[in-house]
C-alpha cells in the first residue's frame, strides 16, 4: 500500500516537471490589455507622458548631457607668479623699496602663495637681557622669584635665575621708584631684545596694484586629453576683466579683494592683519567640440573669519628670521609678517559622446513612461467613482482547489439523465455519485455513465 502511494507521488512530481518544461519552451505569455474609452483618463495619461518627455529631453539629455560619458577625475598643476613694486615708510621717515623677493614668502608653495602686506621687524643679538614685560611670571623683586619657574609658552628664552632691578625706575610701569623694594624682570638667555607686538607696523604700499599670474595645466585621464588656461590668441600684457578679458589668467589683487569682501573696512583690516583667500578654478569641457573652446571659470571666496565677528584668532601671520654673524656674534632680524594667503583649488569634469551611455539613458527614458500608466491606474482603479467596475475588467480571480479540500468539501454532482441512454439497473447512479468513492474501493466495472453535451460536472480528475 505504501509503495503504491509513493510511486503515485513520484509520478505526479515527474508529470508536473514535464508540464512545466513543456510550457516554458512552448507557451508565450502576454499581459492582458483593457482598452477604456474615456477622454478624461486618456488626456491625463498623455499630459503626464508629455511632461516626462520634456523633462527627459531638456534636463537629462540637453542639460545633463545624458548622451555623454562623463568623468570628474582631473590631474592639475598650478604655477603662481606675482609682480609689482611696493614701498614701506619707516618711523625714521625713510622709504624702503621692496620687490617680489621681499614680500613673497616662501618663494614657492604647492597650490598656494603668500603676499606680505604688513610686518614688524626686530633687530636681535644672541645674548642675555630682561624678559618681556608681557610675561607676568617674569615680574620679580629678587633672584628667588626667578628660580624654579614653570615653563611658559610666552618665554623668550632660558631664564638665568637673575632678577634685573633698576634702583631708580620701576621696570613694570616705567615710573620713578621711591620705595626701597624696586620691581624688575627676570633675565633670560636667547635673542635680545624680545619682540614687541605693540611697536608700529610697516604696511606695504601699492599692494592692491600687484598682479598675480595663474598658470594652470590639466589632464582628464579617462579621455587622455590635456589642456591649459592660457589661450593661444592672448595678447600681452593683459589684466583679467569679466567682460572684456575673461580669458586672461592675470588678476590684480584689487580685483580679488573686491570679489572676496565688499566691506571696505574688512578689506583694509585684511591688508593690515592678514587673511586667507580661496581661488577656485572650475573646468567644464565638452570634448565633442574643439578642446580650445573649453574655458575655465574663476571664482573667489574668503576663508578666514571676518574681523567684525571677533574671532579667537583674527587674520593670518607668521614669523621668520634672517641670520648672519659678525665678529663671532650672532645677529638676526625677526620679522612678524601679516599678509594674504591665496589658496588655489582645481575642479572639473569632461564629457564625450558614448553610445552605451546613450542606450542606457534611452532605456531609462522608456521606463519613465511607465510612471504615467502607473499614476493613471491608481486613479482609475482606486480613486474614480467606477473603480469597482474597472477592477472587474482588469483583474480575473482564479480559485485553485487542493486535493484535500476537493475531497472533504466535495459538492454534489447532478446529471441530467436521458432515458434512452440509461438502463433500469443504473437508476441508482445519481444517489451513489453524491458520495465520494474511497480510493481503496474500485468502482463497479458494469456501471457506466454517458453524459450529454448539456451536462456540467465539477471534476477533480486533474487534481488526483
Amino acid at each position: 500500500m505504501g509503495s503504491k502511494v509513493s510511486f503515485k507521488h513520484r509520478y505526479h512530481i515527474g508529470k508536473s516537471v514535464k508540464n512545466f518544461l513543456m510550457g516554458y519552451f512552448t507557451e508565450y505569455e502576454t499581459p492582458k490589455l483593457v482598452s477604456i474609452h474615456s477622454a478624461k483618463y486618456a488626456g491625463l495619461l498623455r499630459i503626464i507622458q508629455i511632461i516626462i518627455l520634456i523633462y527627459s529631453i531638456v534636463y537629462l539629455f540637453l542639460f545633463e548631457k545624458g548622451y555623454q560619458k562623463q568623468s570628474t577625475t582631473i590631474t592639475s598643476s598650478v604655477t603662481l607668479k606675482v609682480k609689482g613694486i611696493g614701498y614701506v615708510q619707516t618711523t625714521e621717515n625713510k622709504t624702503i623699496i621692496i620687490d617680489v623677493a621681499d614680500y613673497i614668502i616662501p618663494p614657492s608653495e604647492n597650490n598656494a602663495i603668500f603676499i606680505k602686506t604688513n610686518f614688524i621687524q626686530t633687530d636681535q643679538t644672541r645674548s642675555t637681557c630682561a624678559e618681556s614685560i608681557k610675561v607676568k611670571e617674569a615680574i620679580c623683586k629678587n633672584d628667588n622669584d626667578c628660580f624654579n619657574k614653570t615653563f611658559s609658552p610666552k618665554m623668550n628664552g632660558r631664564w638665568t635665575g637673575r632678577c634685573l632691578l633698576s634702583p631708580d625706575t620701576n621696570a613694570v610701569n616705567k615710573t620713578t621708584n621711591n620705595t626701597k623694594t624696586p620691581t624688575g624682570l627676570c633675565e633670560y638667555a636667547g635673542w635680545c631684545p624680545p619682540e614687541d607686538d605693540q611697536s608700529p607696523t610697516m604696511p606695504v604700499q601699492e599692494t592692491l596694484n600687484f598682479t598675480i599670474f595663474i598658470k594652470n595645466f590639466i589632464e582628464f585621464p579617462a579621455f587622455q586629453v590635456k589642456h591649459k588656461n592660457m589661450a593661444d590668441e592672448l595678447k600681452k600684457p593683459c589684466i583679467f576683466h569679466p567682460q572684456h578679458h575673461k580669458d586672461c589668467p592675470i588678476f590684480s589683487i584689487n580685483y580679488i579683494m573686491n570679489e572676496v569682501e565688499t566691506n571696505i573696512t574688512e578689506r583694509n583690516l585684511m591688508l593690515r592683519y592678514g587673511g586667507i583667500v580661496c581661488i577656485k578654478i572650475d573646468w567644464d569641457c565638452n570634448l565633442d567640440r574643439n578642446i580650445k573652446l573649453c574655458k575655465p571659470e574663476y571664482s573667489f571666496a574668503r576663508l578666514d573669519v571676518p574681523f567684525h565677528e571677533k574671532p579667537f584668532s583674527a587674520g593670518f601671520n607668521f614669523r621668520y628670521a634672517s641670520h648672519w654673524k659678525y665678529n663671532r656674534t650672532d645677529f638676526r632680524v625677526l620679522t612678524k609678517a601679516f599678509g594674504l594667503r591665496l589658496v588655489i583649488t582645481i575642479s572639473g569634469k569632461a564629457g564625450k559622446f558614448d553610445f552605451i551611455k546613450l542606450t542606457l539613458n534611452t532605456g531609462s527614458l522608456v521606463g519613465l513612461f511607465g510612471l504615467a500608466t502607473f499614476v493613471c491606474d491608481i486613479i482609475l482603479l482606486h480613486i474614480s467613482k467606477r473603480a469597482s467596475l474597472y477592477r472587474n475588467h482588469v483583474f480575473e480571480i482564479v480559485h485553485l482547489r487542493t486535493r484535500s479540500t476537493s475531497t472533504i468539501a466535495m459538492p454534489r454532482i447532478f446529471l441530467k439523465r436521458r432515458d434512452d441512454t440509461f438502463s433500469k439497473i443504473h437508476s441508482n447512479v445519481e444517489a451513489e455519485l453524491s458520495f465520494e468513492t474511497p480510493n481503496s474501493t474500485p468502482a463497479p466495472s458494469e456501471k457506466q455513465v454517458t453524459v450529454g453535451p448539456t451536462s456540467f460536472i465539477s471534476s477533480i480528475e486533474s487534481e488526483c
